[in-house]
């Protein structure tokens, strides 16, 4: 039986941008999330993906409160059974439930601090939610550097004898220290080298069955998403526009600027010939957008309904959600049909 953990409902959030040519011009709103909405299952991996400046980052920093949405709610899932609207909590609620989500951030350069240790810095959370003798902290940072892969022997050191990919360690241990039930990982691997990416996947992947752990996995290279996901969400322009399980959207996606994606994930094989989908035009600005579908400026298949009208998220296969009017019409490429193609 599967059970929702977080249930994310109608998030918006809005901007203010001041002219940088009239000094007395009253703020423009930009609006980066729009009505996003999704169910996240406990134990699964959701990936977040789409390009630069679609809101993949500000989503999860709205959903871990590290920053404030606009609009909209979290509803989060207690391991007994209650129902928590998570972005409403103050005080000691705050405190009892904001400890089960926590967040790694994309750069280990700049997300720990150069004044503190690594055992201060994996510590610190621990400090803030529990009142616990020295010797438990130093247990428990004990034990979770050695399951995070950190020597011990280092740990009164500061993050700058750290490589990356070590440096990342440090982050992981931090957020996993409070034991949480959901992990937001903002880009956590794009600053490594190809093989420490590799490393820091693994033990994401090991972490997460050892814990049972539940992650929204923030990220731009489709290669490792098809590798960690159960789900993916297709993000353009701060709406969802595909979200369906990892297989059926590589294998089978439904929505034109999904297909554009799934052209761009190199192949291993050197002679296997793939078309590259070259999207025509520039990327649509959110403070103004265009009317109706917001791809369709550069979208192939467009028509005069999708210039008109905006399209909703809906179903149009098990489990398989997708904003496009035309989506049961439209044969379009995924990266297993592009192999099947060339046998």
């Amino acid at each position: 039986m599967t059970k929702p953990i977080l249930d994310v409902m109608n998030m918006n959030k809005d901007f203010q941008v001041k002219s940088k040519t009239a000094l007395f011009r009253k703020p423009t709103s930009v609006r980066v999330l729009n009505d996003i909405s999704f169910e996240l299952i406990e134990g699964e991996t959701l990936s977040i993906v789409g390009e630069s400046g679609c809101g993949k980052t500000t989503l999860g920093r709205c959903i871990v409160r590290g920053m404030d949405a606009s609009s909209g709610n979290v509803i989060y899932h207690t391991e007994d059974g209650q129902k928590i609207e998570f972005l409403k909590l103050k005080g000691k609620k705050s405190k009892q439930y904001r400890k089960d989500i926590q967040m790694i951030f994309q750069d280990p350069y700049s997300s720990l601090s150069p004044r503190m240790s690594v055992f201060d810095i994996i510590s610190e959370p621990l400090i803030a939610n529990f009142n616990l003798k020295k010797s438990k902290i130093e247990e428990k940072v004990t034990e979770i550097a050695e399951k995070t892969g950190l020597n011990v022997s280092y740990l009164r050191r500061y993050p700058h004898a750290f490589s990356g990919g070590q440096r990342q360690r440090i982050a992981i241990a931090r957020a996993l220290i409070t034991q949480p039930r959901l992990i937001v990982c903002d880009e956590a691997v794009s600053a490594l080298d190809v093989s420490i990416q590799a490393q820091i996947i693994n033990l994401l992947k090991d972490l997460q069955e050892q814990y049972q752990i539940t992650y929204i996995f923030i990220s731009h290279d489709l290669s490792i998403v098809q590798n960690i996901s159960d789900r993916v969400a297709v993000m353009h322009l701060g709406r969802i526009v595909e979200l369906a399980s990892t297989d059926s959207l590589f294998g089978q996606p439904k929505h034109p600027y999904t297909e554009a994606l799934m052209s761009a994930v190199p192949q291993p094989d050197p002679e296997m010939k793939k078309d590259r989908i070259i999207l025509e035009g520039e990327v649509p600005n959110p403070a103004n957008p265009p009317s109706g579908c917001h791809f369709h400026p550069r979208c192939a298949y467009r028509t005069d309904k999708c210039v008109q009208q905006v399209p909703e998220l809906r179903e149009v296969g098990y489990n398989h959600f997708t904003a496009c009017h035309y989506a049961e019409e439209l044969h379009l490429r995924g990266v297993q049909n592009d192999a099947a193609n060339t046998n």
